[in-house]
Protein backbone atom coordinates (compact mmCIF):
# COMPACT_ATOMS: atom_id res chain seq x y z
CA UNK A 1 0.00 0.00 0.00
CA UNK A 2 1.43 3.37 -1.01
CA UNK A 3 1.21 6.62 0.92
CA UNK A 4 2.18 9.98 -0.57
CA UNK A 5 3.18 13.31 0.93
CA UNK A 6 2.48 16.45 -1.08
CA UNK A 7 4.90 19.12 0.15
CA UNK A 8 3.06 22.19 -1.14
CA UNK A 9 3.78 25.91 -1.36
CA UNK A 10 0.39 27.61 -1.02
CA UNK A 11 -0.49 31.28 -1.40
CA UNK A 12 -2.52 32.55 1.53
CA UNK A 13 -6.16 32.88 0.53
CA UNK A 14 -5.71 31.50 -3.01
CA UNK A 15 -8.32 28.78 -2.67
CA UNK A 16 -8.46 28.02 -6.39
CA UNK A 17 -4.69 27.96 -6.84
CA UNK A 18 -4.09 25.89 -3.73
CA UNK A 19 -6.82 23.45 -4.74
CA UNK A 20 -5.12 23.10 -8.11
CA UNK A 21 -1.84 22.20 -6.41
CA UNK A 22 -3.56 19.47 -4.36
CA UNK A 23 -5.40 18.16 -7.42
CA UNK A 24 -2.20 18.03 -9.47
CA UNK A 25 -0.45 16.05 -6.74
CA UNK A 26 -3.38 13.63 -6.52
CA UNK A 27 -3.38 13.03 -10.27
CA UNK A 28 0.34 12.29 -10.16
CA UNK A 29 -0.31 9.83 -7.34
CA UNK A 30 -3.00 8.12 -9.38
CA UNK A 31 -0.44 6.78 -11.82
CA UNK A 32 1.60 5.41 -8.89
CA UNK A 33 -1.44 3.63 -7.40
CA UNK A 34 -1.28 5.59 -4.15
CA UNK A 35 -3.99 4.84 -1.58
CA UNK A 36 -3.53 7.84 0.73
CA UNK A 37 -2.24 11.36 0.01
CA UNK A 38 -1.36 13.65 2.92
CA UNK A 39 -1.09 17.43 2.47
CA UNK A 40 0.15 20.10 4.93
CA UNK A 41 -1.76 21.95 7.63
CA UNK A 42 -4.39 24.34 6.22
CA UNK A 43 -3.23 23.39 2.73
CA UNK A 44 -6.45 24.68 1.21
CA UNK A 45 -6.05 28.27 2.42
CA UNK A 46 -2.34 28.35 3.29
CA UNK A 47 -0.74 28.91 6.68
CA UNK A 48 -1.04 31.26 8.51
CA UNK A 49 -4.27 32.88 7.22
CA UNK A 50 -4.39 35.16 10.29
CA UNK A 51 -7.37 37.55 10.36
CA UNK A 52 -8.73 36.36 7.03
CA UNK A 53 -10.36 33.79 9.32
CA UNK A 54 -12.50 36.55 10.83
CA UNK A 55 -14.34 37.08 7.55
CA UNK A 56 -17.40 34.87 7.23
CA UNK A 57 -17.29 35.16 3.45
CA UNK A 58 -13.82 33.65 3.36
CA UNK A 59 -14.90 30.71 5.52
CA UNK A 60 -17.88 30.11 3.25
CA UNK A 61 -15.69 30.26 0.16
CA UNK A 62 -13.37 27.72 1.74
CA UNK A 63 -16.24 25.33 2.35
CA UNK A 64 -17.31 25.65 -1.29
CA UNK A 65 -13.74 25.12 -2.48
CA UNK A 66 -13.36 22.02 -0.30
CA UNK A 67 -16.56 20.47 -1.67
CA UNK A 68 -15.49 21.23 -5.23
CA UNK A 69 -12.06 19.74 -4.61
CA UNK A 70 -13.62 16.56 -3.22
CA UNK A 71 -15.62 16.12 -6.43
CA UNK A 72 -12.62 16.75 -8.68
CA UNK A 73 -10.16 14.44 -6.93
CA UNK A 74 -9.62 10.92 -8.29
CA UNK A 75 -12.08 8.73 -6.35
CA UNK A 76 -9.50 5.96 -5.95
CA UNK A 77 -7.32 8.06 -3.61
CA UNK A 78 -8.08 9.16 -0.07
CA UNK A 79 -6.75 12.68 0.46
CA UNK A 80 -6.22 14.51 3.74
CA UNK A 81 -6.60 18.25 3.17
CA UNK A 82 -5.90 20.96 5.73
CA UNK A 83 -8.89 23.26 6.07
CA UNK A 84 -11.05 25.24 8.49
CA UNK A 85 -14.33 23.96 9.92
CA UNK A 86 -16.96 26.15 11.64
CA UNK A 87 -17.68 25.32 15.29
CA UNK A 88 -21.43 24.80 15.35
CA UNK A 89 -21.49 24.84 19.15
CA UNK A 90 -19.59 28.11 19.56
CA UNK A 91 -22.63 30.23 20.45
CA UNK A 92 -23.82 27.67 22.97
CA UNK A 93 -20.50 26.92 24.65
CA UNK A 94 -18.86 30.31 24.24
CA UNK A 95 -16.03 28.67 22.35
CA UNK A 96 -14.09 29.95 19.37
CA UNK A 97 -15.94 30.00 16.03
CA UNK A 98 -13.62 27.72 14.06
CA UNK A 99 -11.59 24.53 14.13
CA UNK A 100 -8.20 24.03 12.51
CA UNK A 101 -9.07 20.82 10.70
CA UNK A 102 -8.08 18.04 8.34
CA UNK A 103 -10.75 16.79 5.94
CA UNK A 104 -10.69 13.26 4.53
CA UNK A 105 -11.80 13.43 0.89
CA UNK A 106 -12.66 10.30 -1.09
CA UNK A 107 -15.19 9.12 -3.64
CA UNK A 108 -16.23 12.68 -4.39
CA UNK A 109 -17.22 13.47 -0.81
CA UNK A 110 -15.99 14.83 2.48
CA UNK A 111 -15.92 11.58 4.43
CA UNK A 112 -14.66 12.81 7.83
CA UNK A 113 -13.29 15.95 9.45
CA UNK A 114 -10.68 15.95 12.23
CA UNK A 115 -9.86 18.85 14.53
CA UNK A 116 -6.47 20.00 15.80
CA UNK A 117 -6.23 19.44 19.53
CA UNK A 118 -3.22 21.49 20.63
CA UNK A 119 -3.28 25.17 19.68
CA UNK A 120 0.04 27.04 19.97
CA UNK A 121 -0.03 30.60 21.29
CA UNK A 122 3.71 31.35 21.52
CA UNK A 123 6.21 33.10 19.25
CA UNK A 124 4.53 33.64 15.84
CA UNK A 125 1.56 31.42 16.65
CA UNK A 126 -1.78 32.84 17.77
CA UNK A 127 -4.20 30.01 17.09
CA UNK A 128 -6.28 30.49 20.22
CA UNK A 129 -7.36 33.79 18.66
CA UNK A 130 -9.33 31.88 16.04
CA UNK A 131 -9.70 28.20 16.85
CA UNK A 132 -11.41 25.91 19.32
CA UNK A 133 -9.35 22.89 20.31
CA UNK A 134 -10.53 19.42 19.30
CA UNK A 135 -11.42 17.16 22.22
CA UNK A 136 -10.97 13.61 20.94
CA UNK A 137 -8.47 11.35 19.17
CA UNK A 138 -8.62 11.60 15.37
CA UNK A 139 -8.52 8.40 13.33
CA UNK A 140 -10.12 6.70 10.36
CA UNK A 141 -10.12 3.27 8.76
CA UNK A 142 -8.66 3.11 5.28
CA UNK A 143 -9.81 0.24 3.08
CA UNK A 144 -6.88 -0.77 0.86
CA UNK A 145 -8.53 -3.73 -0.86
CA UNK A 146 -8.27 -7.50 -0.59
CA UNK A 147 -9.96 -7.34 2.80
CA UNK A 148 -7.23 -5.21 4.32
CA UNK A 149 -7.90 -2.13 6.44
CA UNK A 150 -5.49 0.29 8.08
CA UNK A 151 -6.24 2.43 11.11
CA UNK A 152 -4.78 5.88 10.38
CA UNK A 153 -4.20 8.28 13.27
CA UNK A 154 -4.44 11.97 12.29
CA UNK A 155 -2.57 14.78 14.03
CA UNK A 156 -2.13 18.40 12.98
CA UNK A 157 1.22 20.12 13.54
CA UNK A 158 1.38 21.03 17.26
CA UNK A 159 -0.44 17.81 18.18
CA UNK A 160 2.85 15.96 17.77
CA UNK A 161 4.98 18.44 19.76
CA UNK A 162 4.04 17.43 23.31
CA UNK A 163 6.15 14.35 23.99
CA UNK A 164 7.04 14.54 27.69
CA UNK A 165 10.03 12.21 27.44
CA UNK A 166 11.55 14.05 24.48
CA UNK A 167 11.16 17.57 25.88
CA UNK A 168 11.48 16.74 29.56
CA UNK A 169 8.26 18.63 30.29
CA UNK A 170 4.70 18.98 29.10
CA UNK A 171 3.44 22.04 27.26
CA UNK A 172 -0.19 20.87 27.28
CA UNK A 173 -2.23 18.62 29.54
CA UNK A 174 -3.09 16.13 26.78
CA UNK A 175 -0.88 14.18 24.36
CA UNK A 176 -2.74 13.38 21.10
CA UNK A 177 -0.03 10.95 19.93
CA UNK A 178 -0.28 8.84 23.08
CA UNK A 179 -4.06 8.89 22.80
CA UNK A 180 -3.86 7.57 19.24
CA UNK A 181 -1.34 4.89 20.15
CA UNK A 182 -3.80 3.66 22.76
CA UNK A 183 -6.40 3.41 19.96
CA UNK A 184 -4.14 0.85 18.21
CA UNK A 185 -3.62 2.87 15.03
CA UNK A 186 -1.31 1.40 12.37
CA UNK A 187 0.13 4.62 10.97
CA UNK A 188 0.43 8.12 12.42
CA UNK A 189 0.15 11.06 10.00
CA UNK A 190 0.82 14.71 10.74
CA UNK A 191 -0.33 17.66 8.63
CA UNK A 192 2.12 20.43 9.47
CA UNK A 193 3.10 24.02 8.84
CA UNK A 194 6.28 24.30 10.87
CA UNK A 195 8.25 27.51 10.22
CA UNK A 196 11.99 27.42 9.68
CA UNK A 197 14.65 28.38 12.20
CA UNK A 198 18.36 27.58 12.09
CA UNK A 199 18.89 23.94 13.02
CA UNK A 200 15.16 23.23 13.36
CA UNK A 201 14.83 20.65 10.52
CA UNK A 202 17.27 18.30 12.25
CA UNK A 203 15.76 18.87 15.68
CA UNK A 204 12.26 18.28 14.31
CA UNK A 205 13.27 14.95 12.80
CA UNK A 206 14.79 13.88 16.12
CA UNK A 207 11.45 14.54 17.80
CA UNK A 208 9.53 12.62 15.13
CA UNK A 209 11.93 9.67 15.37
CA UNK A 210 11.54 9.64 19.13
CA UNK A 211 7.74 9.48 18.78
CA UNK A 212 7.96 6.64 16.26
CA UNK A 213 10.15 4.58 18.60
CA UNK A 214 8.22 5.43 21.76
CA UNK A 215 4.88 4.37 20.29
CA UNK A 216 6.13 1.75 17.84
CA UNK A 217 4.38 3.53 14.99
CA UNK A 218 5.48 4.63 11.51
CA UNK A 219 5.08 8.39 11.06
CA UNK A 220 4.12 10.28 7.91
CA UNK A 221 5.00 13.94 8.30
CA UNK A 222 3.78 16.45 5.66
CA UNK A 223 5.20 19.94 6.13
CA UNK A 224 4.38 23.11 4.21
CA UNK A 225 7.14 24.73 2.16
CA UNK A 226 7.54 28.30 0.94
CA UNK A 227 7.47 31.74 2.50
CA UNK A 228 4.44 33.69 3.66
CA UNK A 229 5.24 37.23 4.83
CA UNK A 230 7.94 36.94 7.50
CA UNK A 231 7.73 33.15 7.87
CA UNK A 232 9.75 30.69 5.82
CA UNK A 233 8.69 27.04 5.77
CA UNK A 234 11.50 24.63 4.98
CA UNK A 235 9.50 21.53 4.06
CA UNK A 236 11.72 18.51 4.73
CA UNK A 237 8.62 16.32 4.97
CA UNK A 238 9.57 12.80 5.97
CA UNK A 239 8.49 9.20 6.43
CA UNK A 240 9.82 7.46 9.54
CA UNK A 241 9.57 3.75 10.33
CA UNK A 242 8.83 2.07 13.66
CA UNK A 243 12.54 1.99 14.51
CA UNK A 244 12.72 5.78 14.22
CA UNK A 245 14.68 5.69 10.97
CA UNK A 246 13.95 8.30 8.31
CA UNK A 247 13.29 6.05 5.32
CA UNK A 248 12.41 8.86 2.91
CA UNK A 249 12.62 12.65 2.94
CA UNK A 250 11.40 15.47 0.73
CA UNK A 251 13.82 18.09 -0.53
CA UNK A 252 14.17 21.18 1.59
CA UNK A 253 12.91 24.63 0.54
CA UNK A 254 11.15 23.40 -2.63
CA UNK A 255 7.81 21.80 -3.47
CA UNK A 256 8.04 18.03 -3.65
CA UNK A 257 6.04 14.81 -3.81
CA UNK A 258 7.16 11.79 -1.81
CA UNK A 259 5.70 8.30 -2.22
CA UNK A 260 6.48 5.51 0.24
CA UNK A 261 5.17 1.96 0.62
CA UNK A 262 3.61 0.40 3.70
CA UNK A 263 4.36 -3.32 3.99
CA UNK A 264 1.33 -5.22 5.24
CA UNK A 265 3.44 -8.16 6.40
CA UNK A 266 5.92 -6.19 8.51
CA UNK A 267 3.33 -3.50 9.29
CA UNK A 268 6.00 -0.90 8.63
CA UNK A 269 7.30 1.41 5.95
CA UNK A 270 9.66 -0.11 3.41
CA UNK A 271 13.11 1.48 3.13
CA UNK A 272 13.59 4.00 0.33
CA UNK A 273 16.51 6.07 -0.90
CA UNK A 274 16.93 8.97 1.52
CA UNK A 275 18.05 12.46 0.52
CA UNK A 276 20.50 13.84 3.06
CA UNK A 277 19.47 16.92 5.02
CA UNK A 278 22.95 17.50 6.48
CA UNK A 279 24.44 20.84 5.47
CA UNK A 280 26.28 23.79 6.96
CA UNK A 281 24.14 26.37 8.81
CA UNK A 282 25.17 28.98 6.21
CA UNK A 283 23.86 26.82 3.37
CA UNK A 284 20.58 26.28 5.20
CA UNK A 285 20.17 29.99 6.00
CA UNK A 286 21.02 30.94 2.42
CA UNK A 287 18.28 28.69 1.05
CA UNK A 288 15.78 30.10 3.53
CA UNK A 289 16.57 33.72 2.68
CA UNK A 290 16.53 33.10 -1.07
CA UNK A 291 13.17 31.35 -0.79
CA UNK A 292 11.89 34.16 1.44
CA UNK A 293 12.73 36.85 -1.10
CA UNK A 294 11.52 34.84 -4.08
CA UNK A 295 8.14 34.01 -2.55
CA UNK A 296 7.55 37.44 -1.04
CA UNK A 297 8.11 39.04 -4.43
CA UNK A 298 6.12 36.43 -6.35
CA UNK A 299 3.16 36.27 -3.98
CA UNK A 300 2.96 40.08 -3.72
CA UNK A 301 3.13 40.50 -7.50
CA UNK A 302 6.63 41.95 -7.89
CA UNK A 303 8.98 40.90 -10.67
CA UNK A 304 11.92 43.22 -9.96
CA UNK A 305 13.62 44.59 -6.87
CA UNK A 306 15.73 47.64 -6.09
CA UNK A 307 18.16 48.24 -3.25
CA UNK A 308 20.81 50.72 -2.23
CA UNK A 309 24.40 49.57 -2.76
CA UNK A 310 26.70 51.28 -0.27
CA UNK A 311 29.80 49.21 -0.84
CA UNK A 312 29.19 47.62 2.57
CA UNK A 313 28.74 43.98 3.46
CA UNK A 314 25.03 44.10 4.33
CA UNK A 315 23.87 45.46 0.97
CA UNK A 316 26.31 43.09 -0.74
CA UNK A 317 24.69 40.07 0.90
CA UNK A 318 21.15 41.28 0.17
CA UNK A 319 22.08 41.90 -3.48
CA UNK A 320 23.49 38.37 -3.74
CA UNK A 321 20.34 36.87 -2.18
CA UNK A 322 18.07 38.87 -4.49
CA UNK A 323 20.08 37.85 -7.54
CA UNK A 324 19.82 34.18 -6.64
CA UNK A 325 16.11 34.52 -5.87
CA UNK A 326 14.95 36.51 -8.90
CA UNK A 327 17.74 36.47 -11.48
CA UNK A 328 20.33 39.13 -12.24
CA UNK A 329 18.13 40.95 -14.78
CA UNK A 330 15.54 41.63 -12.08
CA UNK A 331 17.82 43.36 -9.57
CA UNK A 332 18.75 47.06 -9.65
CA UNK A 333 21.45 48.42 -7.34
CA UNK A 334 21.51 52.16 -6.70
CA UNK A 335 24.71 53.91 -5.57
CA UNK A 336 24.09 57.23 -3.78
CA UNK A 337 27.48 58.64 -2.80
CA UNK A 338 27.80 61.65 -0.50
CA UNK A 339 30.82 63.90 0.17
CA UNK A 340 31.68 61.45 2.99
CA UNK A 341 31.63 58.34 0.80
CA UNK A 342 35.05 56.83 0.27
CA UNK A 343 36.31 56.03 -3.21
CA UNK A 344 36.46 52.33 -2.36
CA UNK A 345 32.77 52.32 -1.37
CA UNK A 346 31.85 53.21 -4.94
CA UNK A 347 34.42 50.92 -6.53
CA UNK A 348 33.49 48.01 -4.19
CA UNK A 349 29.79 48.40 -4.99
CA UNK A 350 30.50 48.48 -8.74
CA UNK A 351 32.75 45.43 -8.48
CA UNK A 352 30.00 43.57 -6.59
CA UNK A 353 27.47 44.51 -9.28
CA UNK A 354 29.86 43.26 -11.95
CA UNK A 355 30.31 39.95 -10.14
CA UNK A 356 26.56 39.51 -9.79
CA UNK A 357 25.87 40.90 -13.27
CA UNK A 358 23.18 43.27 -12.00
CA UNK A 359 22.33 46.75 -13.27
CA UNK A 360 23.33 49.87 -11.36
CA UNK A 361 22.51 53.56 -11.23
CA UNK A 362 24.60 56.28 -9.56
CA UNK A 363 22.83 59.26 -7.99
CA UNK A 364 25.13 61.64 -6.02
CA UNK A 365 23.27 63.17 -3.07
CA UNK A 366 25.52 66.19 -2.34
CA UNK A 367 23.14 68.66 -4.09
CA UNK A 368 20.19 67.39 -2.05
CA UNK A 369 22.19 67.60 1.17
CA UNK A 370 22.91 71.28 0.40
CA UNK A 371 19.23 71.90 -0.35
CA UNK A 372 18.21 70.47 3.04
CA UNK A 373 20.92 72.47 4.82
CA UNK A 374 19.67 75.64 3.17
CA UNK A 375 16.02 74.94 3.93
CA UNK A 376 16.75 74.25 7.59
CA UNK A 377 19.39 76.95 8.10
CA UNK A 378 17.13 79.47 9.84
CA UNK A 379 15.45 77.12 12.28
CA UNK A 380 18.77 75.38 13.05
CA UNK A 381 20.65 78.66 13.67
CA UNK A 382 23.09 78.31 16.57
CA UNK A 383 22.92 74.52 16.57
CA UNK A 384 25.90 72.31 15.82
CA UNK A 385 25.75 69.56 13.24
CA UNK A 386 24.93 66.24 14.89
CA UNK A 387 23.08 63.02 14.21
CA UNK A 388 20.25 65.05 12.63
CA UNK A 389 22.38 65.81 9.58
CA UNK A 390 23.58 62.20 9.46
CA UNK A 391 20.00 60.95 9.44
CA UNK A 392 19.09 63.41 6.68
CA UNK A 393 21.59 61.69 4.39
CA UNK A 394 19.97 58.33 5.04
CA UNK A 395 16.51 59.81 4.50
CA UNK A 396 17.55 61.40 1.22
CA UNK A 397 18.71 58.00 0.05
CA UNK A 398 15.51 56.41 1.32
CA UNK A 399 13.39 58.88 -0.62
CA UNK A 400 15.33 58.26 -3.81
CA UNK A 401 14.95 54.50 -3.47
CA UNK A 402 11.23 54.81 -2.77
CA UNK A 403 10.80 57.06 -5.79
CA UNK A 404 12.48 54.49 -8.03
CA UNK A 405 10.39 51.70 -6.51
CA UNK A 406 7.19 53.71 -7.08
CA UNK A 407 8.03 54.78 -10.61
CA UNK A 408 8.94 51.33 -11.90
CA UNK A 409 6.84 49.12 -9.65
CA UNK A 410 9.87 47.51 -8.03
CA UNK A 411 10.02 46.00 -4.56
CA UNK A 412 12.46 47.92 -2.36
CA UNK A 413 14.62 45.65 -0.22
CA UNK A 414 16.02 47.11 2.98
CA UNK A 415 19.46 45.91 3.97
CA UNK A 416 19.74 46.35 7.76
CA UNK A 417 20.96 43.39 9.82
CA UNK A 418 19.74 42.15 13.21
CA UNK A 419 22.57 43.77 15.15
CA UNK A 420 21.59 47.19 13.79
CA UNK A 421 17.87 46.58 14.26
CA UNK A 422 18.48 45.52 17.86
CA UNK A 423 20.30 48.66 18.97
CA UNK A 424 18.62 51.17 16.64
CA UNK A 425 21.68 51.73 14.45
CA UNK A 426 19.33 52.51 11.58
CA UNK A 427 17.25 55.45 10.42
CA UNK A 428 13.48 55.61 10.23
CA UNK A 429 12.32 56.68 6.74
CA UNK A 430 15.90 56.23 5.56
CA UNK A 431 17.76 52.93 5.36
CA UNK A 432 14.76 51.28 7.03
CA UNK A 433 12.59 52.09 4.00
CA UNK A 434 11.41 49.08 2.06
CA UNK A 435 8.85 46.38 1.51
CA UNK A 436 10.96 43.54 2.90
CA UNK A 437 13.83 43.49 5.39
CA UNK A 438 15.83 40.59 4.03
CA UNK A 439 18.50 40.12 6.73
CA UNK A 440 16.84 41.74 9.75
CA UNK A 441 17.12 38.40 11.59
CA UNK A 442 20.81 37.90 10.70
CA UNK A 443 23.39 39.19 13.15
CA UNK A 444 26.36 41.08 11.70
CA UNK A 445 28.83 38.33 12.53
CA UNK A 446 26.65 35.86 10.65
CA UNK A 447 26.46 38.27 7.71
CA UNK A 448 30.23 37.95 7.43
CA UNK A 449 30.02 34.16 7.77
CA UNK A 450 27.43 33.96 4.99
CA UNK A 451 29.50 36.12 2.67
CA UNK A 452 32.61 34.06 3.33
CA UNK A 453 30.59 30.92 2.62
CA UNK A 454 29.35 32.47 -0.63
CA UNK A 455 32.95 33.03 -1.68
CA UNK A 456 33.94 29.40 -1.09
CA UNK A 457 34.22 28.61 -4.82
CA UNK A 458 34.51 32.04 -6.44
CA UNK A 459 34.68 35.64 -5.28
CA UNK A 460 31.16 37.01 -5.46
CA UNK A 461 31.61 39.43 -2.57
CA UNK A 462 34.71 41.58 -3.23
CA UNK A 463 37.46 40.90 -0.74
CA UNK A 464 37.70 44.55 0.29
CA UNK A 465 34.06 44.49 1.43
CA UNK A 466 34.91 41.58 3.71
CA UNK A 467 38.01 43.14 5.22
CA UNK A 468 37.37 46.89 5.57
CA UNK A 469 35.94 48.26 8.85
CA UNK A 470 32.14 48.58 8.61
CA UNK A 471 30.92 52.18 8.38
CA UNK A 472 27.75 54.13 7.66
CA UNK A 473 29.95 56.88 6.14
CA UNK A 474 27.73 59.69 7.35
CA UNK A 475 30.61 61.84 8.59
CA UNK A 476 34.37 61.94 8.04
CA UNK A 477 36.33 58.80 9.01
CA UNK A 478 33.30 57.23 10.68
CA UNK A 479 33.25 53.53 11.60
CA UNK A 480 30.54 51.52 13.36
CA UNK A 481 32.74 50.93 16.40
CA UNK A 482 32.69 54.66 17.15
CA UNK A 483 29.22 54.04 18.56
CA UNK A 484 29.03 50.28 19.10
CA UNK A 485 31.11 47.55 20.71
CA UNK A 486 33.00 45.16 18.44
CA UNK A 487 30.39 43.06 16.64
CA UNK A 488 31.66 39.80 18.17
CA UNK A 489 30.97 41.28 21.61
CA UNK A 490 27.73 43.02 20.63
CA UNK A 491 26.24 39.97 18.93
CA UNK A 492 27.05 37.68 21.84
CA UNK A 493 25.32 40.07 24.24
CA UNK A 494 22.33 40.37 21.91
CA UNK A 495 22.08 36.61 21.48
CA UNK A 496 22.02 36.12 25.23
CA UNK A 497 19.53 38.96 25.73
CA UNK A 498 17.12 38.27 22.88
CA UNK A 499 17.33 34.55 22.17
CA UNK A 500 18.36 33.19 25.57
CA UNK A 501 16.33 35.79 27.50
CA UNK A 502 19.06 36.32 30.10
CA UNK A 503 18.92 39.24 32.51
CA UNK A 504 21.57 41.93 32.70
CA UNK A 505 23.21 40.29 35.71
CA UNK A 506 23.22 36.88 34.03
CA UNK A 507 24.89 38.30 30.91
CA UNK A 508 27.50 40.06 33.02
CA UNK A 509 28.24 36.77 34.78
CA UNK A 510 29.24 35.28 31.41
CA UNK A 511 32.21 37.65 31.35
CA UNK A 512 30.98 40.80 29.60
CA UNK A 513 31.82 44.31 30.80
CA UNK A 514 28.90 45.52 33.00
CA UNK A 515 28.84 49.00 31.47
CA UNK A 516 28.81 47.61 27.93
CA UNK A 517 25.96 45.23 28.77
CA UNK A 518 23.88 47.96 30.38
CA UNK A 519 24.48 50.29 27.43
CA UNK A 520 23.47 47.60 24.91
CA UNK A 521 20.29 46.77 26.84
CA UNK A 522 19.43 50.47 26.98
CA UNK A 523 19.87 50.78 23.22
CA UNK A 524 17.70 47.74 22.57
CA UNK A 525 14.91 49.12 24.74
CA UNK A 526 15.04 52.56 23.14
CA UNK A 527 14.89 51.18 19.60
CA UNK A 528 11.55 49.44 20.05
CA UNK A 529 9.63 52.26 18.32
CA UNK A 530 11.85 51.89 15.27
CA UNK A 531 11.36 48.14 15.02
CA UNK A 532 7.59 48.61 15.22
CA UNK A 533 7.76 50.69 12.03
CA UNK A 534 10.16 48.46 10.13
CA UNK A 535 9.14 46.43 7.07
CA UNK A 536 8.48 42.72 7.61
CA UNK A 537 11.70 40.76 7.99
CA UNK A 538 12.43 37.14 7.13
CA UNK A 539 12.55 34.97 10.25
CA UNK A 540 15.44 32.51 10.52
CA UNK A 541 15.87 32.27 14.30
CA UNK A 542 13.77 31.17 17.25
CA UNK A 543 13.50 34.79 18.39
CA UNK A 544 13.05 37.30 15.59
CA UNK A 545 11.74 40.84 15.47
CA UNK A 546 8.35 40.59 13.76
CA UNK A 547 5.04 38.83 14.32
CA UNK A 548 6.44 36.86 17.26
CA UNK A 549 7.99 39.89 18.99
CA UNK A 550 5.45 41.77 21.11
CA UNK A 551 7.33 44.22 23.27
CA UNK A 552 5.68 47.45 24.45
CA UNK A 553 7.09 50.74 23.21
CA UNK A 554 6.04 52.93 26.12
CA UNK A 555 7.40 51.08 29.13
CA UNK A 556 9.77 51.30 32.07
CA UNK A 557 11.66 48.10 32.75
CA UNK A 558 13.79 47.10 35.70
CA UNK A 559 17.13 45.39 35.24
CA UNK A 560 15.53 42.05 36.11
CA UNK A 561 12.67 42.39 33.59
CA UNK A 562 14.66 42.75 30.38
CA UNK A 563 12.95 40.50 27.89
Amino acid sequence: MKIAIAQLNPIIGDLAGNSAQILMAAKECLDQKVSLLVTPELSLCGYPPRDLLMHDGFIQEMAIALGKLAKNLPPEIAVLVGTVEPNSQAEITGGKPLFNSAALLQNGKIQQVFHKRLLPTYDVFDEDRYFEAGDRPNLFVLNIGAGHNLRIGVTICEDIWNDYKFWGKRFYTSDPVTDLAQQSVDVLVNLSASPYAVGKPKHRESMLSHSAIAHNLPVIYANQVGANDDLVFDGYSAAINRQGQVIARCLGFVSDLLIVEYDLETQDLRPESVISSEQLPEAEIWQALVLGVRDYARKCGFKKVVLGLSGGIDSALVAAIATEALGNTNVLGVLMPSPYSSDHSISDALELAKNLEISTEIIPIAPMMLAFDSALANIFTGRENDITEENLQSRIRGNLLMAIANKFGHLLLSTGNKSEMSVGYCTLYGDMNGGLAVISDVFKTRVYALCQWLNRDQELIPQNILTKPPSAELKPDQVDQDSLPEYEILDDILEKLISDRLSISQIIQTGHDPQVVKRVVQLVNRAEFKRRQAPPGLKISDRAFGSGWRMPIASKRTSSSQF
